[in-house]
């Protein structure tokens, strides 16, 4: 059985931000049915992550069908990339559950939600304190409209992985 957790904070204050959009997007998961698998929605802050899904992923073997779904600022809005056995990337929420569970081996779906230039070039904010306003920051009525498509078709992406496994998957989405 997969297990799919979705990243973000917990708590009021970040619900519809950026940074929350892995559970954003599990949430849409769970409304449409379409994906079978353990949905885990974990109480705790993205940088504390792994040590809550240690709880629930106890084993290498278990690591490796973990689907951990986030935002990436280094992806356009509007994509997503699936990838499997990498670094974090930056990510603070990825860098503790590759700490907490000791393996780098499970899979990520990394959702886009850098703005681009009209020529598709991305336009992402420079600097920690201009990253962290906008990551933090509320998604855009608009913004929400292209994620509602993306959904969809990583929703796709998720049920492959779970009926054909990540390589499939990849070879088709990426």
């Amino acid at each position: 059985m997969y297990i799919v957790v979705g990243l973000g904070n917990t708590g009021d204050a970040y619900v519809g931000t950026r940074h929350n959009l892995g559970r954003i997007f599990v949430d849409f998961l769970l409304e449409r049915g379409n994906v079978h698998a353990k949905f885990l929605h974990l109480d705790t802050f993205m940088n504390k992550t792994g040590q809550a899904l240690v709880k629930h992923v106890k084993s290498p073997k278990m690591a490796k069908k973990l689907v951990v779904i986030y935002d990436d600022l280094d992806l356009p809005l509007g994509t997503f990339k699936i990838s499997y056995d990498r670094g974090s990337g930056g990510h603070k929420g990825v860098e503790s559950i590759i700490k907490s569970l000791k393996t780098r081996e499970f899979i990520r779906v990394r959702v886009g939600i850098s703005p681009t230039t009209p020529s598709g070039k991305l336009k992402k904010p420079k600097g920690d304190d201009l990253v962290e306003k906008f990551i933090l920051g509320e998604f855009k009525k608009s913004e929400l409209d292209i994620l509602k498509k993306v959904f969809k078709e990583a929703e796709l992406a998720l049920v492959s992985i779970v009926s054909n496994g990540v390589e499939s998957a990849m070879n088709e989405f990426n």
